[in-house]
């Protein structure tokens, strides 16, 4: 039987990128899923039913830094599967910005990056959690990084809103931990993915350090997060929340 058989589960940032793996990866393991995106899914979708039958899947088009467009996700989301058991806050703003200087940030795209990263989060849980608390049981997984470990330079607010989400991700699981809800994070390393590769200054700066760094001397692709992220979406991790497993090859040792 099939890990995630009968789970309901929502992929922010789930149409493209890593986030793409991510949705194929818990429809796999037998999960019916919406991909919410301001990415067109519809592509995705086509192929996700073709392996895994109509009913595995949908799409929405949403903005996870817009409330109302949450709301309606989340009602769609239930219209549709009848329940969310899991959560993937993957969304976020990070292939489009070019490392720069701390001084060198404008504030406006500094708010932007909070806005989808932080608030869309957070947001998320405003009104899948509901749905979860009242059935005492659901996953949420909070993709974070592994930059604010190591204090990565040039990305300042991209790092300081992925350290918001592992503090967010501690304080909250402590709040739903009453309703049999578990809250962790995945925090991937320097990942090789589809949208990463574009910003060919990012794979410039980071991808020959980064793999030196680590204990595998090897690049990272989206297919080696798949294991971590179904083992925290499944009933294998029901005793595990509050924590961050960080999966980047040995680069970060604590």
């Amino acid at each position: 039987m099939a890990r995630l058989e009968g789970k309901i589960a929502i992929v922010t940032g789930g149409a493209k990128g890593i986030g793409r793996h991510y949705s194929q990866a818990l429809a796999a393991e037998g999960a019916r899923v919406m991909i919410a995106d301001i990415a067109d899914g519809k592509d995705l979708v086509a192929e996700i039913a073709g392996r895994h039958g109509a009913d595995s899947v949908a799409s929405m088009k949403c903005d996870v830094s817009d409330e109302k467009a949450i709301k309606n996700l989340v009602a769609q989301t239930v219209e549709r599967f009848g329940q969310i058991d899991i959560l993937v806050n993957n969304a976020a703003v990070y292939s489009t910005l070019t490392p720069r200087s701390f001084l060198e940030w404008d504030p406006d795209l500094w708010d932007k990056v909070m806005a989808v990263n932080v608030r869309g989060s957070y947001l998320m849980v405003r009104h899948v959690a509901p749905h979860m608390m009242e059935r005492r049981s659901g996953k949420i997984i909070n993709i974070a990084s592994g930059s604010p470990y190591k204090g990565v330079p040039r990305m300042l607010p991209y790092v300081t809103s992925k350290g918001a989400i592992l503090a967010f991700t501690r304080a909250l699981s402590r709040e739903l931990g009453q309703y049999g809800i578990a809250v962790n994070s995945l925090s991937p390393g320097y990942i090789l993915s589809d949208t990463g590769l574009q910003n060919t200054q990012h794979v410039e700066d980071e991808r020959v350090p980064v793999r030196n760094a680590r204990a595998f001397k090897r690049d990272a692709y989206p297919e080696d997060l798949l294991g971590t992220l179904v083992f925290l979406a499944s009933n294998d991790s029901d005793f595990i929340t509050g924590q961050s497993i960080v999966v980047d090859g040995g680069a970060i040792n604590n």
